[in-house]
C-alpha cells in the first residue's frame, strides 16, 4: 500500500490517524502542511472540502469554525488513490483495507461499547482539550511546557515560539473561542471528564489487551493537556496516565521531541 497522510504539527487530531496506520503496519508518508494554510492546500492535493460544518462550540455551531470545516480538514488519507478525511472515516476505511489487526473489537456489544467512547473522544474531548490548551495563553507565555515547543505530541502548531504565541493567540480568539468563561466551565468539568476515561480503562473498553479505535481518539488528547504545567499532576496521577504512556510516552531528550512523526 502507498500511503500518505497530510497533518499539522503537533495536533492531536492528527496523532490519531499516525497511531491508528501505525497500528495497522502501514508504511507511509507523512506530508506537514502550514497550520492555517492547511485547509486551502488540502484542496490542492485533490481533496474536496467537507459538505458541511461538524464541530460545534458549547454545543453551538460556530461561523469561523464552520468556515474551516467546509474549506477542509486533517487529518487526510491518500491511500492507494482513495482519499478519506476525518478519524471516524478513516478508522472504517483502514478495516476494510487491512481487517487485521482490527480497530474495533469483534463482539457487537463490545464494539458498540468503543464506538461510544470512540464518538465522545472525537466530538467531545478532543474540543475540550484543545480549547484548555488555548486559554493557557491567560496565564503567560510559561503556562505550557517548554512554552509548546516540545511534549508528548512534539512542538505544537508551529515550531517558532513567536509564531506560535501569536497563531495561538488568534486562533484561540477567532476560531475556537478560547476565552475566560471557557476556561471555567471547561476546567469544572474537567475531573469528570477524567473520571470518565478512568472508568473505560477499568472496564476495558480503554487500554485493554487489544488498542483500538477509542485508545487511538482519547490518548492524544490527553497528551495534550499534559503540555499545562496545572494540569500535568493531575493526569499523571491517574489510570488515564498509562494509556498515554503506553501510546505516547514522555520524550526522554530533545532529540525525541518529534518521535513518532516519521514513517510508521
Amino acid at each position: 500500500m502507498q500511503a500518505k497522510l497530510y497533518v499539522i504539527l503537533g495536533s492531536h487530531a492528527c496523532r490519531t490517524g499516525i497511531l491508528m496506520l501505525d497500528h495497522k503496519r502501514i508504511d507511509h508518508e507523512l506530508v506537514e502542511l502550514p497550520t492555517g494554510l492547511h485547509p486551502l492546500l488540502l484542496r490542492l492535493h485533490g481533496f474536496a472540502g467537507n459538505p458541511a460544518p461538524f464541530r460545534r462550540l458549547d454545543d453551538q455551531p460556530h461561523r469561523m469554525l464552520g468556515t474551516l470545516d467546509r474549506m477542509g480538514t486533517v487529518p487526510a488519507l491518500l491511500l492507494d488513490g482513495r482519499r478519506v478525511k476525518t478519524n471516524h472515516a478513516i478508522a472504517r476505511f483502514l478495516d476494510q483495507v487491512r481487517p487485521d489487526p482490527p480497530l474495533f473489537p469483534m463482539d457487537p456489544e463490545r464494539r458498540r461499547e468503543v464506538e461510544a467512547a470512540e464518538r465522545w473522544g472525537d466530538e467531545v474531548f478532543q474540543m475540550a482539550a484543545r480549547r484548555l490548551t488555548l486559554t493557557s495563553l491567560l496565564h503567560g507565555p510559561d503556562a505550557l511546557v517548554d512554552r509548546g515547543g516540545s511534549g508528548r505530541l512534539g512542538p505544537l502548531l508551529l515550531r517558532n515560539q513567536t509564531l506560535r504565541r501569536v497563531g495561538a493567540a488568534f486562533i484561540a480568539r477567532f476560531v475556537f473561542r478560547a476565552d475566560a468563561r471557557a476556561e471555567s466551565e471547561l476546567l469544572a468539568a474537567l475531573p469528570a471528564t477524567l473520571d470518565r476515561i478512568d472508568g473505560w480503562i477499568e472496564s476495558g473498553v480503554l487500554n485493554g489487551p487489544e488498542l483500538n479505535a477509542a485508545d487511538f481518539v482519547i490518548a492524544p488528547s490527553l497528551a495534550l493537556l499534559t503540555y499545562r504545567r496545572d494540569l500535568r499532576p493531575e493526569i499523571e496521577r491517574r489510570p488515564a496516565c498509562r494509556l498515554i504512556d503506553r501510546l505516547l510516552p514522555e520524550p526522554a531528550g530533545s532529540g525525541a521531541v518529534t518521535a513518532g512523526l516519521g514513517l510508521a
